[in-house]
């Protein structure tokens, strides 16, 4: 209902001059508040992304036909392949503010340097043999990794390896392009370094649990460009094992999650995303959560069902899901084999704009 539905009857005469004047209004380029203040303002969010489901079985085929088909070099940049919500039509967006994708890089193929104000991730399922040299930094990608690429950073990618690999991409693609602040530059056509160590030199200076270096200058960003699997599969486990022995850490019963942290403040790896990861028991189930923003999941390990507001999906090992902002998630791991899964969202622009809200029943 709108506020013209609640009008008294008026004449004909006044009804021709109301026709006039919302003309002179649409010639004006105005539009009076009070035929679209339902739109607006609803009562609760009413995204037009919709709960979708890629299935990994679907996405790895075709991201191995690009790779025979679709050269990477400048102008493409990248072999990276959007993950596009229906809701979304004419963008390659998977919720209003969030972009995936996987991307794919052939037997010693490289990716040349460029840098972006968007904020970017990369999360490995499964493979290695690539390293990603952030700002001349090289940087290994290994099964269960987090990869950072804050916003500005000159970033490449070389695969080393006589076998192909594939990730996911997460940016703030969608939320940058709306708000018009998005530069873009090319950096040189030949890898800053073709050097494969174990260790980038961020790892060696920042990944040290609560030690933080007093010589090096604290940045907006995490300074650290890797989140090492081991450490992650360590901190879950600890925390189920804890739960077992009768003592707090878990976010339910059955529930482990960690968050993706910057070191140097222990806010947010990255401005304007949010990385988890999360651990299901076998046969757990979470309770049903209502975040406002969007957030997007990967399955890492193991299964389950999955529910985003009237959809069901079974899901393993890869599968990604987006869930719209207010949608109803929860999440029923397998009997058998438990749950992981890595979720990206964009929890810390609500936060940092005072619309952040969630309901847990």
């Amino acid at each position: 209902m709108t506020a013209t539905d609640r009008l008294p009857e008026i004449t004909a005469a006044e009804q021709e001059q109301l026709d006039a004047l919302y003309a002179d209004f649409a010639a004006a380029h105005m539009t009076p508040l009070w035929t679209q203040i339902g739109g607006l303002m609803p009562v609760t969010p009413s995204p037009d992304s919709v709960p979708m489901l890629w299935r990994w079985s679907t996405l790895l085929p075709l991201a191995e036909r690009a790779g025979a088909l679709v050269p990477v070099g400048r102008g493409g940049e990248r072999r990276a392949i959007a993950l596009a919500n229906p809701g979304l039509p004419g963008t390659a967006y998977a919720t209003p503010t969030l972009w995936a994708a996987i991307q794919y890089l052939g037997p010693r193929e490289e990716a040349p340097a460029h840098r972006h104000t968007q904020t970017a991730f990369r999360f490995v399922v499964e493979g290695e043999g690539v390293w990603t040299n952030v700002e001349g930094d090289p940087v290994a990608m290994t099964r269960g990794d987090l990869l950072l690429t804050p916003g500005m950073h000159f970033h490449e990618h070389h695969n080393t390896s006589d076998h192909p690999m594939a990730w996911i991409d997460g940016l703030d693609i969608p939320l940058v392009r709306t708000i018009d602040a998005g530069f873009f530059e090319f950096g040189p056509d030949e890898p800053a370094t073709r050097e494969t160590p174990d260790r980038s030199r961020n790892e060696r200076l920042w990944a040290h649990p609560g030690l933080a270096p007093v010589g090096a200058p604290a940045a907006k960003a995490s300074p650290l460009m890797a989140y090492r699997w081991e450490h992650t599969d360590a901190a879950l486990a600890a925390q189920l094992e804890l739960e077992a022995e009768g003592h707090p850490g878990v976010v339910e019963p059955g529930h482990a999650a960690v968050r993706f942290t910057n070191p140097a403040t222990a806010g947010d790896c990255l401005s304007t995303m949010r990385c988890e990861m999360h651990r299901l028991r076998a046969g757990t189930r979470t309770a049903t959560t209502r975040t406002a923003g969007s957030a997007v999941w990967q399955v890492f390990d193991g299964g389950g069902v999955v529910t985003v507001g009237k959809e069901h999906w079974k899901v393993g090992k890869g599968d990604l899901f987006a869930v719209p902002s207010w949608a109803p998630v929860a999440i029923t791991a397998s009997a058998e084999s438990g749950l992981d899964a890595f979720r990206f969202s964009d929890e810390p622009v609500f936060e940092a704009l005072g619309l952040a809200r969630k309901e847990i029943r």
